[in-house]
């Protein structure tokens, strides 16, 4: 094509200019194109790359700060865990372990083979720590050798130190958790409470909350009850998360949760306030809970299922309701196909529960304790969320609060438990 073609085009666009000078511009135009493309790609990204460097020199001291700043984490951690006590430790249990005699007494065998666990475990996870910051380590000080910046290398880097930050700060929390069944898998069951039709479709947005923060913590969920609401939302639900320290994290999740937000479900859009209840307890074996309930203290009532689980879950009554009579506590299962598989674990979940009740109220004996039901209405509420006419989430124990709503109700709660925790340790309170 010709200078005149391109320029009769340009002339065609723009009427305000003539022809001369749009065979001018075109020139102009082909003349950069062709310096470009003759300049090579070194001198062309010579003052990009300029910028680039500096921009990463700024990556590269940033990062070694981070790792200097890990590295004395990590040795404080050690420090504080004593390791060296904890490898003493797991040479006196492996000796234990390695007696003729020791499945004499099988209970206590295994109350040793968990202990002999926890104890390999801890201090893996130790040296882990160590060998993560040492990769670290070795990674700025081959940058500091090399005449050029390896960018991988330092991605690299800082992947290690951000998942090591974040293994070190999982590590600190269970430090927090001492009591005896934190290590525990945990039961949730959740209530809707005073509300209406908002509680319950609260009740049910708190359970899609929490079994999304068990996926992120990678633990396994299994929603094993689930009383559906008339218009939306549930009345109840019970759900059972499997995983090491599940129980001692969710704990604190225990009492009143209160939403405020505009109403879904009336036409003039008004703000609404609304209550669900959660209780929490340990998902222990059942040869594990050694606790003795009297007949005459039981209140046992059996109820068709309902639901889907097919002709012998609705027409059979499976269900079964166990209110311990003394203290008032209630459990109900309903998830296995038979009355008795139902009545064993209701028994279970009754027994666990009142084991963490006696341990709350320093009870010696089931018999000591009184009954601890949530209460789901105004003024019990352990945490806020508020939807409308701003939006904001604050835990009224801790203190500890968000904006970022839409985050917490899609399972980050780390923050919360930990703040809680925290607080819990602080005021010297014992809630299991």
């Amino acid at each position: 094509m010709s200078f005149m073609f391109y320029a009769r085009i340009l002339q065609t666009f723009y009427k305000k200019i003539t022809f001369l000078e749009c065979q001018h511009l075109f020139s102009t135009l082909l003349w950069i194109d062709s310096v470009i493309y003759a300049t090579p790609e070194s001198q062309l990204s010579e003052g990009i790359d300029t910028n680039t460097r500096e921009w990463v020199m700024q990556d590269f001291y940033a990062l070694r700060k981070d790792v200097e700043a890990a590295s004395e984490h990590v040795e404080e951690i050690r420090a504080s865990a004593g390791l060296q006590l904890l490898e003493e430790e797991l040479v006196h249990l492996e000796s234990k372990a390695a007696d003729s005699s020791f499945w004499d007494n099988r209970a206590k065998a295994q109350e040793t083979l968990l202990a002999l666990t926890d104890v390999k475990d801890k201090i893996n996870l130790l040296n882990e720590f160590k060998t993560q910051v040492e990769d670290a380590e070795t990674i700025v000080k081959l940058t500091e050798e090399m005449d050029s910046i390896d960018a991988a290398l330092l991605e690299e880097a800082v992947n290690v130190i951000k998942e090591l930050n974040e293994a070190l700060d999982r590590f600190e929390l269970t430090q927090l958790l001492s009591g005896p069944y934190d290590k525990e898998g945990a039961v949730v069951s959740i209530t809707a409470g005073a509300g209406g039709t908002d509680a319950q479709d609260w009740a049910d947005m708190l359970l899609r909350m929490y079994v999304r923060w068990a996926e992120k913590q990678k633990y396994k969920t299994r929603v094993v009850e689930k009383s559906m609401g008339e218009e939306a939302g549930i009345k109840s639900a019970t759900i059972e998360v499997e995983g090491r320290y599940a129980y001692g994290y969710l704990s604190g999740e225990k009492g009143t949760h209160r939403i405020v937000r505009q109403s879904p479900f009336n036409a003039k859009g008004l703000r609404q306030t609304s209550f669900a209840g959660v209780e929490v307890m340990p998902l222990l074996p059942e040869e594990s809970v050694d606790v003795e309930l009297p007949e005459e203290d039981l209140e046992i009532t059996f109820s068709r299922a309902g639901g889907k689980g097919g002709q012998n879950v609705n027409k059979v009554e499976t269900a079964v309701r166990i209110t311990h009579i003394p203290t008032g506590v209630t459990v109900r299962c309903t998830e296995e196909r038979s009355q008795l598989a139902n009545k064993i674990k209701a028994l279970s979940r009754l027994k666990a529960k009142l084991l963490v009740i006696a341990e709350e109220q320093r009870a010696s004996e089931i018999k000591q304790i009184r009954g601890d039901a949530v209460k789901a209405e105004w003024g019990q509420q352990i945490r806020n969320y508020v939807f409308h006419p701003y939006k904001l989430v604050k835990d009224v124990r801790s203190g500890f609060e968000t904006s970022d709503i839409a985050s917490v109700m899609d399972g980050e709660l780390d923050a919360f438990i930990k703040a809680y925790l925290k607080y819990k340790y602080s005021m010297g309170v014992t809630i299991y």
